[in-house]
């Protein structure tokens, strides 16, 4: 026996949007380039700042008005446009249509790579996906921009809703035909490392961002500041799970 509180654990579930993809590296200087291009004087970090804050309230709002699930991309699109709004900068929606295939270029942190490439060639866990996104961009993110060959790819859509919906994580324990308690979210964002524990996995906050944990009973198992730290910790613990067992 063990109290370990992760030794059950058999499935690593990962957030990809700014835990293993470099949002803000990769959005903003191409909006800081439209935000020129378009006559504004406002600091592309500023603009990110708004944008990255807006997206939360569009997927949030998306949830609770329960019109349909509208789809990560359009969320994105959605609140760039409100800011571009809010920061009284003038614009054609075609502008706005070409400047979303940026999204197609996001890029991952080095750290994310290298720390899954570790926990991928270990074996000792099962590898998944479990972001908002659409299925078939995820897909493309994971194979393409991250490059890690995940086991499982588990979209939002087949939900219905955006993190931390409950019903995102119990979608993903009946895909993976798992107990909750089997499952561990890995997530740089504290809302969706509360969601998962609320719904009854495992979570490892990886606080690449250095922002405090939500106010609440729900807290990760641990938290570590990269996927360094992640991948030596998880195998820590499995290898120590292993020996008790």
């Amino acid at each position: 026996m063990t109290d370990n509180p992760i030794a059950q654990v058999s499935t690593l579930v990962f957030d990809i949007f700014g835990t293993v993809l470099d949002l803000g590296g990769s959005l903003s200087g191409p909006a800081g380039r439209f935000l020129a291009e378009h006559g504004s004087s406002v600091p592309a970090d500023k603009f990110w700042d708004d944008w990255r804050g807006r997206q939360r309230i569009e997927q949030y709002q998306d949830n609770l008005y329960m019109l349909g699930h509208s789809g990560y991309l359009e969320t994105c699109r959605r609140s760039f446009v409100y800011c571009l709004r809010l920061n009284g900068v003038e614009f054609d929606h075609s502008d706005v249509d070409r400047f979303m295939a940026v999204y197609n270029d996001l890029r991952p942190f080095d750290d994310a790579v290298q720390g899954l490439r570790k926990l991928a060639d270990s074996k000792r866990f099962g590898m998944v996906v479990l972001s908002n996104g659409e299925q078939s961009f995820l897909e493309r993110m994971a194979a393409i921009n991250v490059g890690i060959p995940f086991d499982h790819v588990i979209s939002v859509e087949q939900a219905g809703a955006f993190k931390p919906h409950p019903a995102v994580y119990r979608t993903a324990t009946r895909i993976l035909g798992k107990a909750p308690g089997e499952i561990m979210m890995i997530s740089s964002h504290s809302f969706d490392v509360t969601g998962a524990r609320a719904s009854g996995f495992r979570a490892g906050y990886v606080n690449r961002y250095r922002l405090p944990n939500e106010e609440s009973v729900y807290l990760p198992d641990f938290e570590v500041s990269d996927f360094h730290e992640l991948s030596d910790r998880l195998l820590a613990s499995s290898k120590a799970g292993a020996n008790s067992s």
